[in-house]
């Protein structure tokens, strides 16, 4: 049997693996599904772990000897590997599970290739580590960030490792906010592609090191590609002192962000 995923280099690999599993949850989207609990109010569905098992196939088809860590399965393969895909299979499970639309699939090899795929536009954002595209209908485009929309999305889901330090929720109170920047919550790592595409012009979430979280690691890799600036909330690089991200499609953007939340935190200091 032709083993239609050998010939792929490794965006490729990324590429079909979030397709797949994109399909996947596009086709169990509206049926009612068992909730399996993952203890502290997180759960998953029957879709996460379909859509995991797909793109789980998909990798080992292609590259066998790698090793993977999903979301729901965990570790397969040592952890230590040179060669680690992170795969979270269905990011918005709680969007998901209630009818909202707003869901993303993400495959990254650690420190490669990324995708994100959005089940329901269609579009699959993706990097080769060096330049991020999106493929809509069969065309390919290169992403290009832009702080025009002048819309910030802020993660405002629990838990709040920075506070009191630090709380997402005080970068909205923030008068300088305000006049700036426009306000999304978008509970979904779409957030992130979002930014890369221009459709966003920042990202903020608070959290620890998330460069090698299966949550992330796609959206983090589409938008240090895409030329986005990439920290964390304290301003630090991530993989380093970095915790949280805040992700900007300039410069500008970024340090207007970092002002607020710099001067949030010392009051709390």
């Amino acid at each position: 049997m032709i083993n239609p995923y050998a010939s792929l280099d490794d965006v490729g690999v990324a590429i079909a693996a979030a397709g797949a599993g994109a399909d996947v949850v596009r086709s169990m989207y509206g049926q009612r599904l068992t909730r399996i609990d993952k203890g502290a109010g997180d759960f998953a569905t029957v879709a996460d772990v379909e859509a995991e098992k797909t793109i789980l196939g998909v990798i080992r088809a292609a590259r066998p000897d790698d090793a993977v860590l999903g979301e729901e399965g965990g570790q397969q393969g040592a952890a230590e590997a040179a060669r680690q895909w992170l795969v979270d299979p269905l990011c918005g499970t709680l969007n998901y599970a209630v009818g909202n639309m707003l869901v993303a699939v993400n495959v990254a090899l650690r420190g490669g290739a990324a995708a994100v795929a959005d089940p329901f536009s269609g579009e699959v954002f993706f990097t080769d580590g060096e330049t991020a595209w999106v493929r809509r209908d069969g065309a390919d485009a290169q992403l290009a960030p832009t702080p025009a929309t002048r819309l910030v999305d802020v993660n405002l889901d629990p838990p709040f490792p920075g506070a009191p330090g630090f709380r997402a929720v005080d970068l909205l109170a923030h008068p300088g906010f305000v006049e700036r920047f426009r306000p999304r919550v978008v509970s979904t790592t779409l957030a992130l592609a979002w930014v890369a595409a221009g459709k966003r012009a920042a990202y903020v979430t608070d959290g620890g090191d998330l460069s090698g979280s299966v949550h992330f690691a796609a959206g983090i890799a589409l938008c240090q590609a895409a030329g986005c600036v990439v920290t964390g909330v304290d301003g630090a690089p991530i993989r380093q002192a970095g915790r949280g991200l805040v992700v900007a499609a300039d410069g500008e953007t970024h340090q207007l962000l970092m002002s607020m939340i710099c001067s949030r935190s010392r009051r709390h200091a």
